[in-house]
Order: structure tokens, then C-alpha cells, then sequence
């Protein structure tokens, strides 16, 4: 049985997202609840269509690349971005088992991740509004991501570090295709200012070509690229072996040190510490 229980008549709660105007009454279903004749005296929920305050402008909105072949590496980033912040972030895998409907283009023999073109409804799936950050997942954060988001330029409609990268190597992890294209790698890492980004559309990004999403041809003037510090995507083991501190974001781009033949990367110490970090549990003694 599923019971109704009205809003209490002599009840009524501030909205503390308002000034002061009550919040709307709507009624409140039990189920499997068969006797009401003393029921709670009042249930408090958020308003439905009612914003959280923590889901405001200024929460760092995150979308991560996900592919089932290297999970660890989702979860190990995301808790070195949490781990480091200052702000409050919020953080969604692009997996395509969550995009159905929307991610409906098939697999492209030439595409080494399932999120090779998912990433590209970031804006779609912010509904256009406010800005976003997305990063493959075979990275690591040493950095806070609040650093990253005070970068937000209006004037752009997407930022990201412009790489002059011409890989070598013709197959990376998993024996996967490696592509050399113009600006490789400039959109592993994006600031998306979605409401100038209006053009990615799912229709969109079902459609357009490979080439035409990762060279940002989806752009009307490629002054609508803005530039973030090279620190923020070190390509390991192409770029120079810098300090740590000089570095904010580690991208192991052929393949990460999870995969047992990268296992001796340069800077992998510093991720399998976060993965031990990351998988940590206290135990009483």
C-alpha cells in the first residue's frame, strides 16, 4: 500500500534559497506504509525543481573520461582532484552505458578510448549553462583544481594547453591506435565555456568527423580558443622531466602506469601513491 500524507497545515518551512518566502507544500508518499494514524510530524525535503546550493556557479563541474579497460585510472584521478581542492567539486565519468540516447555514433577503429568523442557533449550535457572542465582519465592532479578553474575566460569558448605534439610510436596501450593529427592532444584537457559552445549538439557530435571535434573545427574562429599553462597537461615522457612542483597535471598519454608495460613511466611513484591513497582504509588494531 502507498499512503499520501499532506503537508502539515500548521507547519511551514523558510526556503533558505530564497528571502524568506515559504516553501511550495506537495505531498509526501510511503510506501509499504499501512497505518498513518500517527505519522511524522513533518517531513523536510528540498522543493522539487528547487537548486541545491552546492550545485551553484561555484561548484568546479568535472567530467572525467571513463573506459572500462583502465577503471582504476578514473578513480585514482578523481581522488587526487578531491584530495587537493579548496572548492567544492563535483565530479561525472562519461561512461557510454550512462549515454545511451545521446552517444549514439558507433565505434570508430581509429578511436583508442570509448570517451574519444564523448567528451564533446560536455556542453549538452551542462544544458549549455556555466562552465566545465574535461580530462582524460590516465592523469593525475598534483595540483588544486581550484587553480585550473580561476582560469575561466569569457572571452573563450573553450581553453586548453596547445600542445605542438607529433607522437612517434604508432599503437599506445593495449596495442591501440595511436593518431597523429594537428593539435594532438589539445582536447584532453578542456575548459568548456558551454554557452558559447552551442554547436555540439548531440546531433553534432554523432556526426562530425574525428578530425573535425579534436582540431576544435566545430569553432567559428579559432580566437575562440583560449590558452591554460602547459603545467596543467605534462605529457610524461614526451615533455622534459620537470620538478614536481612545477607541474599540475600529469598525462600519461601512451598509456598509464597501470598497464604492466608502463609500469616504469617517469612519475609513476607518484601514482601508484595516490592509488594506495586512494583504496586506503583504516582499521582498528
Amino acid at each position: 500500500m502507498v499512503a499520501e500524507m499532506p503537508w502539515p497545515e500548521n507547519r511551514q518551512r523558510q526556503d533558505p534559497w530564497s528571502t524568506g518566502t515559504p516553501a511550495r507544500r506537495w505531498p509526501v508518499k510511503f510506501a509499504n506504509q499501512s497505518d498513518l494514524s500517527s505519522p511524522p510530524a513533518a517531513l523536510y525535503a528540498t522543493p522539487p525543481n528547487q537548486p541545491c546550493p552546492l550545485l551553484s556557479a561555484v561548484m568546479i563541474k568535472i567530467f572525467i573520461g571513463f573506459d572500462p579497460c583502465e577503471c582504476v585510472a578514473f578513480h585514482v584521478l578523481s581522488h587526487s582532484i578531491q584530495a587537493r581542492a579548496s572548492e567544492p567539486v563535483s565530479i561525472c565519468p562519461l561512461m557510454l552505458t550512462q549515454l545511451k540516447g545521446k552517444m549514439t555514433r558507433p565505434q570508430d577503429p581509429m578511436q583508442s578510448t570509448e570517451f574519444a568523442f564523448s567528451r564533446f557533449l560536455v556542453p549538452s550535457l551542462c544544458d549549455f549553462e556555466g562552465w566545465a572542465i574535461f580530462m582524460d582519465c590516465d592523469m593525475l592532479v598534483v595540483d588544486d583544481i581550484a587553480n585550473l578553474w580561476a582560469r575561466r575566460d569569457d572571452a573563450y569558448a573553450v581553453m586548453c594547453v596547445q600542445h605542438d605534439h607529433v607522437p612517434q610510436e604508432t599503437s599506445k596501450f593495449l596495442d591501440r591506435p595511436q593518431t597523429i593529427y594537428e593539435r594532438k592532444n589539445w582536447s584532453s584537457v578542456m575548459l568548456f565555456n558551454t554557452a558559447k559552445c552551442r554547436t555540439l549538439t548531440p546531433d553534432y557530435v554523432n556526426s562530425a568527423s574525428g578530425l573535425q571535434l579534436h582540431r576544435f573545427q566545430w569553432l567559428e574562429d579559432d580566437a575562440e580558443i583560449g590558452e591554460i599553462p602547459h603545467r596543467w597537461n605534462h605529457l610524461v615522457d614526451y615533455d622534459p622531466v620537470l620538478p614536481i612542483a612545477e607541474i599540475s597535471n600529469l598525462h600519461w598519454t601512451v598509456g598509464g602506469p597501470y598497464f604492466e608495460k608502463y609500469g616504469g613511466s617517469s612519475y609513476a611513484d607518484l601514482w601508484f601513491a595516490e592509488r594506495d591513497a586512494t583504496f586506503h582504509v583504516d582499521h582498528f588494531k
